[in-house]
């Protein structure tokens, strides 16, 4: 009898839970909701103002990942197709998404503004190998919606943000031991 009870109570929870209106949010692949300003999600490699690859291959965004996701092959110098001036260069560029957390400190360090962070969401990967960003990914996700910072705009809003530090005091000038008085016979006594 107890069991018949409790299947009666579900059937009329189901039942009063029916006819209600959704309330939940629709999925953003969906459309109808806003993204913050700071939503951020996968990334991207840039060219420069002379239509160069901007990533210098200077393996900064790889020692400073914590996750240790970022692996940089760096090209050399060479001589610029578009300028002529030499100018070093990236043979590979290889982001594990698989583990990335987002801190978003490649970003940061990265002296030409190469690697961004994308605000459209990335399509959902079914292998792990689909998470794995090469350089050809990477200039792919070039014309996609970039996030507001670059590393030059995060530095500069940090170093605005800090304190000057305080002067540090000159140094007292000591007085030569010729030119010290000498101790008052008062003082002894």
């Amino acid at each position: 009898m107890n069991a018949l009870l409790t299947a009666w109570a579900a059937l009329r929870v189901t039942g009063l839970n029916l006819f209600r209106a959704m309330n939940t949010e629709p999925l953003p692949w969906h459309g109808g909701r806003a993204r913050p300003e700071r939503f951020r999600t996968s990334f991207a490699l840039v060219h420069n103002e002379d239509g160069d690859e901007a990533c210098i291959g200077c393996k900064m965004c790889e020692k400073i990942c914590p996750s240790q996701i970022i692996t940089v092959v760096p090209g050399g110098r060479a001589p610029s197709p578009n300028t002529g001036k030499p100018r070093g260069t990236a043979k590979d560029f290889v982001l594990d998404m698989n583990a990335c957390i987002h801190c978003e400190l490649c970003v940061q360090v990265c002296p030409e503004d190469a690697i961004l962070m994308l605000r459209v969401p990335e399509t959902p990967g079914y292998t792990r190998e689909d998470l794995v960003l090469t350089m050809d990914k990477l200039y792919k996700n070039e014309p996609l919606e970039k996030s507001w910072g670059t590393g030059a705009r995060l530095v500069g809003m940090q170093e605005a943000g800090q304190p000057k530090p305080a002067p540090k005091p000159a140094p007292a000038a000591k007085a030569a031991p010729s030119e010290a008085a000498p101790p008052s016979p008062e003082a002894g006594s």
